[in-house]
């Protein structure tokens, strides 16, 4: 019964969002307000109908119903309650059905807050995101719908999920990521109702800022507890291996970043109103071809769902129509719109401007490592990788170059800046950051890319830190007086940039000052690695819910002192007849030890390996950080308050 619930309140959704989708713009067109009322109740109707769908969905898995396809495919008995749970987002129809349960938790989030918008633009906004829901419902429906019964032939027991997902990673990363991909279609719902009325101004860039700032500050810490799981639990201990699944996140997170610096443009000064609005639709769009890769079938990723022709082509669709659809609207109103307030080369507006353009080619750069082995192989033309040399000796340089970039803007002032504000802050702030960097290639022997990346952090670090002395010391108060008198904003942005300071470093350090080796042990034998001393135990056989473990013992030792003990695994998940290599490590702030079980030989010795990493914990620290500067850009007090249409 429950099954039939969840599929029934699915298709009650999908009609109230069709409704939605409808009635405001006809309301706003006919000068109706009681059409265009009818936008937020509809969000919220939809909003709890596909919360409901969800719900049944759950207990289908809680209560191991087998008896529904998508559960005797994903679960099993024997799984522990909690994997039982996230693993209904573990396959393609349930990821489907979170994804929709997000969307419509974003569209009520902007129906509750109506209030600080004029009514056409609200009634217009939750009419675009109900034009969203209204596909994704229909894809859920007609192509992927998590409800089918196997009835009267249902299996005793299930498949039981992936093992590669029995993880407590499954249980964040997915609806994190979510949250931060679907997020962007508010963005790009204000994008389009400021296109439809005519309003590209900075009333709806100060609306649409801290609802772009959230969902960047959500995908962030999509991508970065993506990383740290990937780094666990792979067995590989890489943090980013250039999949073009980790790229589908990538694109819409650096378009989303250009969106931002633009969105305080636009909403400052009134300038980059055109580009503001087609940001917002890249980055959606972004997001949009993101479910096309993952779901399509045409990629072969371990993250990728497996999926029929049907669906590929369905969400081809429906990025053709939304995408299409946005792109024509905005060629037929942007051209009308035309700014005429001007800025020198100096300003701040020229810096994020050239900001933007650095992001806007990383993104195309990605874009076209993603998409040329595919759009290769569909034209007949052969097989081709493109792998990390592509993406690193493309990316890196232009990356560098944005960050050098990223710290001139801070210092500047909107419309024009004396050349004499720049150039001594900027002075000082290379002479310190070239010393110190110099100092640390000196003593570690690092190679001419590690000194020039360690110059670009210091110099992005020196110049936030000089520029805040130089805001603190300005006015009568006292120094903690004035440093708390600075806007939220101000210290969102620093945030913001620390973060990408301290992963630059993380990412660099690992990659320069790491030790890893493949080494065959026997119990009792030992490894010395990095001045560490890693001595194989022992090895026992572990009993879990579901799986059968070999568990090693490892004892590490620093100058003959005790430093940690480690258990790696070989799990044997007896349903899906698979072996799963669970690491072991010791987390540092400065080091991560990190032990893999390989092969088992002969004589009960094994292929072990064994790294010891370098500040890799800086490069999720980094990532927390810029987290925390998108939420507290988006409790700026000023969005609590009306906006004003200009």
């Amino acid at each position: 019964m429950l099954p039939e619930i969840g599929q029934f309140t699915l298709i009650l959704a999908l009609f109230f969002a069709s409704s939605l989708s409808i009635l405001p713009l006809v309301g706003y067109w006919k000068k109706s307000l009681i059409l265009t009322a009818t936008a937020r109740p509809l969000t919220l109707i939809v909003a709890c109908l596909v919360f409901i769908s969800f719900l049944t969905l759950s207990a289908s898995f809680l209560l191991d119903d087998f008896s529904v396809l998508y559960v005797s495919q994903n679960s099993n008995s024997q799984l522990p309650i909690y994997y039982k749970f996230s693993a209904l987002w573990g396959g393609h129809e349930g990821s489907l059905l979170l994804w929709a349960l997000v969307l419509s938790a974003w569209s009520s989030a902007v129906a509750l807050r109506l209030k600080q918008l004029p009514q056409e633009i609200g009634a217009i906004v939750l009419a675009v995101l109900g034009a969203v829901s209204t596909g994704f419902l229909a894809f859920l429906i007609f192509t992927s719908s998590p409800f089918v019964r196997l009835l009267p032939d249902s299996p005793i027991d299930g498949g039981d999920l992936n093992p590669v997902l029995q993880d407590f990673g499954l249980i964040v990363h997915p609806p994190i990521l979510y949250m931060g991909y679907v997020g962007f279609s508010v963005a790009f719902a204000f994008a389009i109702a400021a296109l439809i009325t005519g309003q590209m101004n900075s009333a709806w860039a100060r609306w649409a800022r801290p609802w772009t700032a959230v969902s960047w500050a959500f995908l962030t810490l999509g991508i970065t507890l993506g990383s740290w799981w990937a780094y666990y639990e792979l067995g590989w201990g890489g943090w980013w291996f250039w999949d073009p699944v980790e790229n589908a996140s990538f694109m819409p997170w650096l378009a989303g970043t250009a969106l931002l610096h633009s969105l305080a443009v636009t909403e400052k000064r009134g300038v980059f109103k055109s580009w503001t609005v087609l940001l917002a639709i890249f980055t959606f769009s972004l997001s949009l071809l993101g479910a096309f890769l993952v779901r399509s079938g045409v990629l072969t990723s371990v993250h990728s769902f497996a999926a029929d022709p049907t669906r590929g082509m369905f969400i081809l669709a429906l990025l053709v129509i939304f995408v299409g659809g946005s792109l024509l609207l905005y060629a037929l109103r942007a051209t009308q719109v035309r700014s005429s307030i001007a800025f020198g080369i100096t300003g701040r507006e020229a810096w994020l401007l050239l900001n933007n353009i650095l992001l806007t080619v990383l993104t195309l750069t990605v874009l076209l490592g993603t998409l040329y082995p595919l759009l290769f192989d569909a034209l007949g033309l052969g097989k081709i990788s493109v792998g990390a040399p592509y993406f690193n000796s493309v990316f890196t340089p232009i990356a560098l170059l944005l960050i050098v970039f990223m710290g001139i803007g801070p210092l500047s002032k909107w419309k024009n800046t004396s050349w004499n504000a720049l150039w001594r802050p900027c002075l000082l702030a290379l002479v310190l950051s070239a010393l110190l960097s110099s100092a640390l290639v000196y003593f570690n022997s690092f190679s001419l890319m590690a000194w020039v990346s360690l110059s670009v952090a210091f110099w992005v670090l020196f110049l936030s830190l000089l520029d805040w002395l130089n805001k603190i010391s300005l006015g009568r108060e006292g120094l903690l007086v004035r440093a708390c008198k600075l806007p939220r904003n101000y210290y969102a942005m620093i945030l913001a940039h620390v973060g990408v300071v301290v992963s630059l470093v993380g990412v660099l350090l690992v990659s320069v000052n790491s030790h890893e080796v493949m080494v065959r042990l026997s119990p009792s034998e030992s490894s010395l690695v990095a001045g560490y001393e890693f001595r194989f135990d022992s090895m026992e056989e572990v009993k879990g819910p579901n799986y059968v473990s070999e568990r090693g013992q490892f004892t590490v030792f620093k100058d003959e002192k005790q430093v940690a003990e480690l258990y790696p695994e070989k799990r044997f998940f007896t349903t899906r007849q698979q072996v799963m290599t669970e690491a072991a490590l010791d987390a540092g702030f400065t080091r991560d030890l990190y032990v893999s079980l390989g092969e088992k030989l002969e004589d009960s010795s094994w292929g072990v390996r064994i790294y010891v990493k370098s500040f890799v914990r800086w490069i999720w620290l980094g990532g927390l950080f810029m987290v925390a500067g998108g939420l507290l850009a988006a409790l700026d007090k000023r969005y609590r308050r009306r906006v004003e249409v200009a």
